[in-house]
């Protein structure tokens, strides 16, 4: 098997993990098709945990099965990213009454560490990604709620699916470094509405990257839910 099988999982365990990450991440696409046979020859595995890896991708919204057609990677869908946005919304804001009280000299550097990081990147998505998922985590961090971060996974997988899209195409990097700022800035400033509103407005900007990317790559969200997809390859608007 391919990278990532640790000792005492189980196959369908990896093979979820690493079909559910590159779902994610964009390398299989909206509407992709999803070859159980092909896919067990790539990850060196029998169909068993392919299907059942599929059928747990399934529950998650995240991959569609069609009798006597196969599966295909869901199309976004905009009612589950919303859902997905209000989670995090809720708890990142709510957790920012905490961490502007708790917020010290050493938090805060922690805090302008990743920012310095982030503004070294030029284009690098994926490491930008990585970056952004660690100052929101450090964020909660310093509310006292770094728990609340794995609530805050497994709601997300749908948002991430276009805040991805979004970074490849309309959301320059240094915009969002400069949205991480203002809510540092603001903490640091003891301005917890402040703090708040940058907040808010970072989180909240990531719809109007998706309707950008809707607006040039239509395909790659729902738009009608009867619909039966057709087994050909999917191009992602770059």
């Amino acid at each position: 098997m391919r990278q990532g099988a640790g000792v005492g999982r189980s196959a369908r365990a990896v093979v979820h993990e690493q079909l559910r990450r590159r779902i994610i991440s964009g390398e299989l696409p909206p509407g992709a098709p999803l070859s159980e046979n092909e896919l067990a020859a790539e990850l060196s595995v029998s169909r068993t945990p392919v299907r059942e890896s599929l059928i747990l991708l399934a529950d998650e919204d995240l991959v569609q099965v069609f009798p006597q057609l196969g599966s295909f990677v869901s199309r976004l869908d905009m009612r589950l990213v919303a859902d997905a946005q209000f989670v995090r919304e809720a708890i990142e804001v709510a957790s920012l009454r905490d961490a502007v009280d708790r917020l010290d000299d050493e938090a805060l550097a922690a805090l302008r560490e990743v920012l310095a990081r982030q503004r070294e990147l030029d284009d690098d998505v994926e490491e930008f990604f990585r970056l952004d998922e660690e100052f929101h985590h450090l964020l909660l961090a310093v509310g006292g709620h770094a728990g609340a971060w794995r609530v805050v996974e497994s709601a997300k997988a749908h948002l991430d699916r276009a805040r991805r899209l979004g970074l490849r195409t309309v959301s320059p990097i240094a915009v969002l470094v400069a949205q991480h700022t203002a809510v540092v800035d603001a903490l640091a400033a003891g301005d917890l509405a402040a703090a708040e509103a940058a907040l808010r407005g970072h989180l909240r900007a990531v719809f109007d990257d998706i309707e950008r990317v809707r607006d040039r790559s239509p395909e790659l969200f729902v738009s009608d839910e009867g619909a039966r997809p057709v087994r050909r390859s999917v191009t992602v608007w770059r």
